[in-house]
């Protein structure tokens, strides 16, 4: 049997951040049953238009909500500033990139790179910051930066958005197990764990049946 958990998910999607916890009980759940996890880049925005005073508000509320929702903390004095341009392409590149080169530490990149987001109010649009976030994943920092920038990185971001799109996912985040090629859906945005938790449970025991 060929099974694995694939999320899809973008760093920069605040509901993403609320579900980390989420994802990172669900994911030991599925460790101990052999099954693994797989990151796939959404591609949220890719605008490239600087944050004005209205969108920071607007945006902020999106944080709100979320906080309200989860429990997940934000830095709201710091977190997107005026000025900044809201691609969250690198932040999805960044993770295609930590997959090919060390693919047990994508999701640990991943929570770097929402934290550092989301409670430190950095920019990680910036290929810096993505390349230190990479070396305190344990990535090499210089191995990290030739291939972050290289067209083969950029070309395999977007076939991961091009995927996601095919399959008419338009909302993250979405978890979906996949057993021998086939997808089932766990859930399409933010759900409890305690509502997620059965589902994965009963899909392991089917799988593991099969």
């Amino acid at each position: 049997m060929r099974a694995r958990l694939l999320y899809v998910m973008d760093p920069m999607c605040s509901w993403c951040w609320g579900f980390a916890p989420v994802l990172q009980a669900l994911a030991e759940q599925a460790a101990a049953a052999g099954v693994g996890l797989h990151l796939v880049a959404g591609g949220l925005r890719r605008d490239g238009v600087a944050i004005d005073a209205a969108a920071r508000v607007r945006y902020l509320g999106y944080w709100q909500a979320v906080n309200a929702s989860t429990g997940q903390l934000f830095n709201f004095n710091e977190g997107l500033p005026e000025g900044m341009v809201y691609d969250t392409e690198p932040a999805c590149r960044a993770l295609v990139t930590a997959r090919h080169l060390a693919p047990d530490l994508v999701w640990q990149l991943t929570q770097l790179v929402q934290r550092a987001f989301y409670t430190e109010g950095v920019d990680v649009t910036r290929a810096s910051v993505l390349v230190d976030l990479a070396e305190r994943a344990g990535i090499p920092r210089i191995v990290f930066a030739e291939q972050f920038d290289s067209q083969a990185m950029r070309d395999a971001t977007a076939a991961d958005v091009s995927w996601v799109q095919d399959l008419g996912i338009a909302g993250f985040p979405t978890l979906l197990a996949e057993r021998d090629g086939q997808l089932a859906l766990l859930t399409n945005g933010y759900q409890p764990l305690d509502m997620l938790q059965p589902l994965l449970a009963r899909w392991l025991e089917r799988a593991s049946n099969a």
